[in-house]
């Protein structure tokens, strides 16, 4: 365990999690606004039998790709290349769109926006929770043997699945917000359509070189960083070893980094770095949609009640029933299924990034980083 300044030690916070029941190792970092103060800690192996987890092991972001795929998005929005209230049909050839949202014999694909693919308003199903009936589940397929895929994978698939409901009506006082991976691998083909460049090479350019965000990189796309070792990624009892898997879910979950890069980029762009105006981080977060409570099984793996999702970007606050009555502090970022995770609380103005890489521990950080942060404070 590492600490790097004056800041409350974490220890202790890092013994309880790799304490945890199917937690074989843990990272946590955390950063004031000003960068003057920070802790970093990490705690377990980073492979079983293999070198001891550090805090600047690289690991998997999984979703919390999904915050820098909303910040490219918005920046190709910021230069015109793309209208939030536009069809994705405008940007995407009909093979890949062709009766792709039907629900009650209505084929609803055109009136779905990319505001709404970056809302998860928009009904798609989840292609890698969502299984067809008489199928393999994505999750299963994964664990049973590594499997490259193609978006056109993606929405065959998806063809196979019922969306949850209509695309959202954009004035409506009540959307409803369902968590989708679809929703992102359809960005990442947008983003391809009007940059023409991969979408790994467009995230290169307008983020990580100039963020300066030399330890973050893309499954696959290692470059001269793919002889760091990557901390092990667990599903249960089994290591999640799924290279071409985790290359092919580039738009949703593909970034592998270290924690204190994963803070650079949200401190960056909470001061609007990545941005030419503060107003398109503004625009990220101008309207928040609350998850509902689960209702099926793949319902209990995604994010759900009392998360919010804006734009990209997820809001979080414990409520107050369910917190002896108490203000909770708010937390605001992005999480990955693997139990990673990247916020910043406004409340106290510190950030928060780290890992536990156990898919059975999605969950976990919306139950031990507000107990964190209140440490931090006190």
């Amino acid at each position: 365990m590492t600490a790097t300044a004056p800041l409350t030690p974490l220890d202790d916070h890092l013994d309880q999690l790799v304490a945890r029941r199917g937690i074989h190792h843990a990272v946590l970092a955390v950063v004031s606004a000003d960068g003057t103060s920070s802790w970093s800690g990490a705690a377990g192996e980073a492979w079983p039998d293999g070198p001891r987890m550090e805090a600047d092991t690289p690991f998997h972001y999984a979703s919390v790709t999904k915050l820098y795929t909303a910040t490219v998005v918005m920046q190709l929005w910021e230069r015109g290349q793309i209208d939030l209230d536009t069809s994705m049909t405008t940007y995407l050839p009909p093979e890949l769109t062709d009766g792709l949202h039907r629900l009650g014999g209505v084929d609803r694909t055109a009136a779905v926006t990319v505001r709404h693919l970056l809302s998860h308003t928009s009904g798609l199903p989840d292609y890698f929770l969502d299984t067809p009936e008489g199928e393999t589940s994505f999750t299963d397929l994964i664990v049973r043997g590594d499997v490259a895929y193609t978006i056109e994978d993606v929405v065959s698939r998806v063809r196979r699945l019922r969306p949850y409901f209509p695309p959202q009506a954009p004035g409506a006082a009540r959307q409803r917000a369902r968590y989708s991976d679809t929703n992102f691998q359809l960005l990442g083909a947008i983003v391809e359509a009007v940059t023409g460049r991969r979408f790994q090479q467009v995230v290169e350019a307008q983020l990580l070189q100039p963020l300066q965000l030399d330890d973050t990189w893309f499954a696959g796309c290692p470059g001269d960083r793919g002889a760091r070792t990557v901390a092990a990624m667990w599903a249960g009892e089994h290591v999640l070893d799924a290279p071409q898997a985790m290359a092919s879910m580039a738009p949703e979950g593909g970034l592998i980094g270290t924690a204190a890069d994963a803070l650079t980029f949200l401190r960056s762009l909470v001061a609007g770095a990545p941005f030419q105006r503060m107003e398109t981080l503004a625009q990220m977060q101008a309207r928040w949609n609350r998850f509902g409570l689960p209702r099926d099984r793949s319902a209990i793996m995604a994010p759900g009640w009392p998360i919010e999702y804006g734009l990209g970007i997820k809001r979080y606050r414990i409520p107050r029933l369910l917190n002896a009555g108490r203000r909770a502090p708010l937390l605001v970022g992005h999480t990955g299924a693997n139990g990673s995770w990247l916020f910043w609380c406004p409340d106290h103005d510190v950030y928060l990034a780290g890992t536990v890489d156990q898919t059975t521990a999605a969950g976990l950080p919306y139950r031990v980083l507000p107990r964190i942060v209140e440490r931090l404070r006190s």
